[in-house]
Order: structure tokens, then C-alpha cells, then sequence
């Protein structure tokens, strides 16, 4: 066995639509360690007001597994595929897993956007929950918002955090 069947890191993987909390339930039975991240967020219907767990990154979750899982992950009713680049499973860092966790900790409501944002400055959070975190900083509706690259995604998470509490890095 090689050393790079040894190494555990976070994957993310592509779920059915509307899956997510399903497939992770299942995975989590057959001992793998995964991270669904989520939020509470204010539902109102016609006659009442409810708090309910929001998924934040539709149809992905992340699992913490080594190469000789893989197909363990594979075979779990509900995962359609591992995201690849260049033709390799792409993994999260172990950092960026630690902040978003730490973030969604709080009681800020994260917002996703789809859209490709141009690169921006590079900056450094000095203070808060993300503190010694380096993202992107761009404009985004008249509010300085950080923005928080998950690339193996495709996607990106808009936090609102104060200019103040970062710093250009150059």
C-alpha cells in the first residue's frame, strides 16, 4: 500500500438533489467521518413562522476519508460522483474545512453566489472568528463582503465581514 492511500483529507462529493442530509446519515453509519455544513435560517408560510436547517452548499457534502475509502463512498446510495480536477478527486484543505466550521458556528447566515467573481484583493482577517484566514475582497451591492474561495467547488461563500477587521496583503 502506498503512502498516498494513507493520507485522510477532505473530498467533496456531489449528492442527489434534496440528498444531502439523507447520504450523509448513511455515510456516517458505515464509519465514515463527513461534514454537512448547514445553517438555521426564518421559513415563513402562509400561517406560521418556523426556524429550519438549510443546507448550504446544494447537492455536495464533504467526507474525511483516505484513497482505500473511496469506493466505499462510491457505493453509498445517494453519492452520484467525487468532484475531479484533471482527472483527480479534488480535496478541501483542512484549514478551510476549520474555518467554515468555525464560522457557521455563529449566527451570521451565510449567502452562496454562483457567479464568477473577478479576483480581488488578497487580505488577511486580523480579527473575529475567521482571524488569520486569507480570502478575496470584492464589492458586492454597496457592502464590503469577504469572500471565501471553496475552488473545488466551483463556488464561493459571501461573508459579511467588516473592512475593519482586515488587512491588504501584498
Amino acid at each position: 500500500m502506498s503512502k498516498i492511500d494513507e493520507v485522510y483529507r477532505w473530498y467533496p462529493v456531489y449528492t442527489s438533489p434534496r440528498a444531502e442530509k439523507k447520504t450523509n446519515f448513511l455515510l456516517e453509519k458505515k464509519g465514515i467521518l463527513t461534514y454537512l455544513p448547514t445553517y438555521k435560517t426564518l421559513k415563513q408560510w402562509s400561517d406560521r413562522k418556523k426556524w429550519v436547517e438549510e443546507v448550504l452548499f446544494k447537492s455536495y457534502l464533504f467526507v474525511f476519508i483516505s484513497h482505500k475509502e473511496y469506493d466505499l463512498v462510491v457505493q453509498t446510495p445517494g453519492i452520484v460522483r467525487f468532484i475531479h480536477f484533471s482527472g483527480k478527486a479534488a480535496y478541501i484543505p483542512d484549514n478551510q474545512i476549520a474555518a467554515l466550521k468555525n464560522y457557521l458556528s455563529g449566527d451570521e447566515c451565510p449567502e452562496i453566489t454562483y457567479d464568477k467573481l473577478n479576483v480581488g484583493q488578497k487580505v488577511k482577517i486580523v480579527s473575529g472568528k475567521l482571524k488569520g484566514y486569507e480570502a478575496e475582497m470584492v464589492s458586492w451591492q454597496q457592502q464590503e463582503r469577504l469572500i471565501l474561495r471553496l475552488d473545488a467547488l466551483g463556488q464561493s461563500l459571501l461573508l459579511k465581514i467588516s473592512a475593519a477587521d482586515v488587512e491588504p496583503i501584498y
